[in-house]
């Protein structure tokens, strides 16, 4: 049986470019892949020979050799590849299915790997931040200052780890490629090189300030813009404020998280303030004018209409907390707590009797109330 034409199993024309073969070659490698493909007794024999194409068709030299002359350029020994008929055996199979794991998966598993397969150095960590501020403070912003501990860049070696400027050496147990291979049957097992800790490097001559880390542990100061309109849950991302990467890597980002405090006057619902307000018994039936304060230190005027019962709610617009990011402007609501006086002098609770007798027809929801209880009793006894 002829051999295929390598650009033709890719699915290609010739003069590709290396680009349209690797993606060719991911896109093929996928869909015949054997574990995929278990119905299909076909995957495998055509799992090896896009295999067998890309490796001839992504070096420069046989694609060159191949281009002239085609199968016939790596028959009897001269090339690289298996010659015509030949194919992959188990080990080599093996060797093919850890090159396509590296390819399609090797940036999802090796943590960001980089030429050669050698893991980048390490981002640092992310770092949180509880911030707790008033409700005057989350009302009208703020900027302040806070003490974040933490893993910084060295200043000695410059977060690279290595004494002196010295540069870090390529690691001899994994060749850089900051992980080994040990065949175990068909597959091939990979593990984190245990000698660098997958960095693919060593340094031989550690700095003595980080001992080779690149980082040491120092508190920072930060100024941390705090907008109107925080609230308990409110989280603000600092983007390069965490930890120090490792071995010179990117730092982490800072969250911070906001709590607002409680308040001894206000209660916050949203963008909307509640303040309960104690009357008198004698201002909530006359009716006036009460003081009220606001959120901001200021002072307002509410008008009390007579009559007034507990739990009664005014309304002050605009007196409420603002919305993040110009998200309009909540209310303010006072509820009236009207209040039984204590402590009665003999002159005031005569007044008060001499008041009762007098004001039977001045309790309205009260008349009510006993004509319902009135009823139930009656309905009770027929």
């Amino acid at each position: 049986m002829s051999k295929r034409d390598f650009y033709e199993v890719l699915g290609l024309g010739r003069g590709a470019s290396a680009d349209e073969l690797k993606k060719a070659y991911r896109k093929k490698a996928k869909e015949l892949h054997p574990d995929r493909n278990a119905d299909n007794p076909q995957a495998e024999s055509q799992f090896k020979e896009i295999n067998e194409a890309y490796e001839i068709l992504k070096d420069p030299d046989k694609k060159a050799a191949y281009d002239r002359y085609g199968h016939a350029a790596f028959e009897g020994g001269m090339g690289g590849g298996p010659r015509p008929g030949q194919g992959y055996g188990q080990g080599d199979f093996a060797s093919a299915f850890s090159n396509v794991f590296d390819d399609l998966f090797g940036d999802f598993m090796g943590g960001g790997a980089g030429p050669g397969g050698r893991q980048r150095a390490s981002r640092g960590s992310d770092l949180r931040y509880n911030l707790r501020v008033t409700l005057e403070e989350a009302h009208a912003g703020l900027q302040k200052m806070i003490k974040v501990p933490g893993s910084v860049a060295c200043d000695v070696c410059n977060g690279t780890g290595a004494e002196g400027g010295s540069e870090p050496s390529t690691c001899p147990t994994c060749s850089g490629m900051g992980k080994v291979r040990a065949q175990q049957g068909f597959f091939t097992v990979e593990r984190t090189c245990p000698t660098c800790g997958g960095a693919g490097q060593i340094i031989k001559n550690p700095c003595k300030a980080c001992g080779g880390a690149g980082r040491v542990e120092k508190d920072r100061a930060l100024s941390v813009n705090i907008p109107a309109g925080v609230e308990t849950g409110t989280r603000i991302r600092l983007a390069g404020e965490g930890e120090a990467g490792l071995r010179g890597g990117p730092a982490g980002d800072l969250y911070i998280f906001i709590e607002v405090a409680p308040h001894a006057l206000f209660e916050r619902e949203g963008l909307n303030l509640f303040c309960r307000v104690p009357v008198s018994m004698a201002a909530a039936a006359l009716g006036g004018e009460i003081e009220v304060p606001t959120i901001d230190g200021g002072r307002s005027r509410v008008k009390v209409p007579s009559g007034s019962q507990s739990g009664r709610q005014m309304r002050l617009r605009g007196k409420g907390m603002p919305g993040l990011r110009g998200g309009g402007q909540g209310d303010m609501f006072i509820e009236l707590a009207v209040e039984t006086p204590v402590n009665l002098t003999a002159r005031q609770k005569e007044l008060l009797r001499e008041f009762e007798e007098l004001s039977e027809e001045n309790n309205p929801e009260g008349s009510t109330f006993f004509k319902k209880v009135r009823g139930f009793w009656d309905g009770m006894k027929s």
